[in-house]
C-alpha cells in the first residue's frame, strides 16, 4: 500500500546539475571551446621537499560530461604524466615556470592543487539531519569537538557523504589542512603564474568529470573567479529549451482547450438554469461534508499545540529531543536522557498520552553519556482518559 507519510526529499541542486550535463550533448564541441578552451588537469602534489607536477589528459569546461567517474578521479591511471619533480625552492619554481610556458597543454589545462596524507586529514561525521542546509556553519562550530584545531587554524571542507543514513543522522565528510600548510603551497603555485582551480585531498580526491559536485579546500578569497559569460549562455540555452518543452506541451492541450470551450459555452446557453442549481447545491454538499470532517477530526484529536505544549511540560531540563513526528494520533520522538526509562511512567501518567514504548534498544552516546531513546506513544483527546486503570 502506498505512504502517504513518507517524506520526499527532492534535492533541486543535483537535478538542476544532472539537467546540465545531460543538455551539454546538444551544444556542439565548437561552439563549447568559443566560451572555455580548456583542456586537461596540471595536478600539482608533494613528495617530500619536492614539488611533482603532473599532466592528465582530457577536456573539461564549463559544460560537464555526464558519464560516470572511474579510477583516479574520472580519469585511467595509464592517462597520468608526469611533467616534472624539482625542490620547494626558487630555482625550482623557475625551471617550472619555464615549462609551463613552453608547452602549449599546461597553458590550456585546468590547475589542481593536491595535497598527500602529511598535509590534509579526512574523517567520516555522524550529524544530525536538520544540520544539512548549513554543513558547513555547524562543523565549523564544533570543528575543535571532531579534531585538534580551531576553525581560525585551518581550511576545511565539508561533503555529504552519499549511501543510507540512520533516521535523523546525516553522514558526512570533513576534509581539512592548517592554513600554514595550504598557504605555502599556494605561493608556490602563484609563483609560477598558475591559479588553481581547486585544492582537495588525493585520499578523498575529487572526480574530475564531476567538478559541478566537487568540495575545495581553497577559502573564498583564493578561488578562482567564474566567468560569468559561460554561465549566462548556459542560462540561456536551458531557458530556450525549457520553452520550447512547454511549448510543445502546451500548445495541443491549449487548442483541445479552446475546442472542449466552445462546446460548453453552446451547452450553457440551453442548460444555463439548471447547471447554475446543480453547481450550488453540489457545493453545499461538499462545503457540508468538508466541514463535518474537519469537525469530527477535531473532536477526535488533541491539537498539535497542546501536545508540544504538554510535552514541554512534562520532560526534565536534562532531556533533550532531537526528531519529532505526529501522525494519525501516534507521536514518535528520539533524543538523550540521563534516564530514558523513566520517560515511559512520565509519558503514561499525562491526560494525553498512552501506550508508551520504546521501538528500538536504548544505547549511550559515548561523547555526553546520555542515553539515546526512540519512543513512539498513542494521543488521546485531553478528559477521555489515557486507558490505564
Amino acid at each position: 500500500m502506498l505512504n502517504l507519510d513518507t517524506n520526499v526529499d527532492i534535492d533541486f541542486k543535483v537535478f538542476l546539475r544532472w539537467w546540465r550535463r545531460e543538455l551539454s550533448f546538444l551544444v556542439p564541441e565548437k561552439i563549447k571551446r568559443l566560451f572555455n578552451d580548456k583542456q586537461g588537469f596540471v595536478v600539482i602534489s608533494t613528495e617530500g621537499p619536492q614539488l611533482i607536477l603532473a599532466f592528465l589528459p582530457g577536456e573539461q569546461d564549463y559544460f560537464s560530461s555526464p558519464s560516470g567517474a572511474g579510477a583516479s578521479g574520472g580519469l585511467e591511471v595509464q592517462q597520468v604524466e608526469i611533467i616534472a619533480k624539482v625542490e620547494r625552492n626558487e630555482a625550482g619554481i623557475a625551471h617550472c615556470k619555464a615549462l609551463l610556458a613552453n608547452d602549449e597543454r599546461l597553458l590550456k589545462a585546468n590547475v589542481i592543487l593536491r595535497l598527500t596524507g602529511q598535509e590534509a586529514i579526512c574523517r567520516e561525521l555522524a550529524l544530525p539531519a536538520a544540520a544539512k542546509e548549513n554543513l558547513q556553519q555547524v562543523v565549523a562550530y564544533e570543528l575543535d569537538r571532531y579534531t585538534p584545531f580551531k576553525a581560525e587554524q585551518v581550511y576545511f571542507a565539508v561533503k555529504p557523504v552519499n549511501g543510507v543514513n540512520e533516521q535523523g543522522q546525516l553522514k558526512a565528510m570533513l576534509v581539512l589542512t592548517t592554513r600554514e600548510v595550504l598557504d605555502g603551497l599556494y605561493e608556490d603555485i602563484k609563483a609560477m603564474g598558475l591559479s588553481p582551480l581547486f585544492a582537495d585531498y588525493q585520499g578523498a580526491a575529487n572526480h574530475l568529470d564531476r567538478l559541478d559536485d566537487a568540495y575545495n579546500l581553497l577559502p573564498e578569497w583564493l578561488r578562482q573567479k567564474t566567468a560569468k559569460t559561460p554561465r549566462l549562455i548556459h542560462a540561456a540555452l536551458m531557458a530556450s529549451v525549457g520553452l520550447l518543452a512547454a511549448a510543445t506541451l502546451v500548445a495541443p492541450v491549449w487548442f483541445e482547450y479552446q475546442t472542449v470551450k466552445a462546446l460548453e459555452d453552446k451547452i450553457k446557453i440551453i442548460e444555463k438554469d439548471a447547471k447554475k442549481i446543480k453547481a450550488l447545491q453540489s457545493e453545499i454538499d461538499t462545503v457540508i461534508d468538508e466541514t463535518q470532517k474537519l469537525i469530527d477530526e477535531k473532536n477526535a484529536t488533541p491539537m498539535v499545540v497542546e501536545l508540544l505544549n504538554t510535552l514541554s511540560t512534562i520532560i526534565k531540563n536534562d532531556t533533550w529531543l532531537a526528531y519529532l513526528q505526529y501522525s494519525e494520533n501516534h507521536l514518535q520522538i528520539q533524543g538523550e536522557s540521563p534516564a530514558a526509562s523513566t520517560l515511559i511512567g512520565i509519558l503514561e501518567d499525562s491526560e494525553l498520552f498512552t501506550k508508551a514504548r520504546f521501538v528500538s534498544p536504548v544505547t549511550q552516546n559515548n561523547i555526553s553519556k546520555l542515553e539515546r531513546f526512540q519512543i513512539t506513544v498513542d494521543t488521546v483527546k485531553k478528559g477521555a482518559g489515557n486507558g490505564n486503570p
